[in-house]
């Protein structure tokens, strides 16, 4: 059996202007079945998405407490991944 393989990219937009946007951190999110996303993020970067991309707000703060672990992220995004042909690497 073949086990499928997914990616998991981290896409930041500097200050939160989306024209700032690398065309890889675009390619990544047009490319992404799940997006998941806090309150640091201008959900303008939101039009890139798929219109099937599901949209994960987390609810993270600019300060206190982190409500979701990095491994939480990674877990998370491999149990809502759906396998895709092309990688935005």
């Amino acid at each position: 059996m073949t086990a499928n393989v997914g990616r998991v990219s981290l896409v930041g937009a500097g200050p939160g202007d989306p024209g700032l946007l690398t065309l890889h951190g675009r390619r990544c999110l047009e490319g992404a079945d799940v997006v998941i996303y806090d309150n640091l993020s201008n959900p303008d970067l939101l039009a890139f998405t798929r219109r099937d991309c599901e949209i994960v707000f987390t609810g993270k703060h600019g300060s206190g407490v982190r409500l979701t672990a990095g491994a939480d992220l990674g877990d998370d995004a491999r149990a809502r991944a759906r396998p895709v042909a092309g990688s935005c690497g």
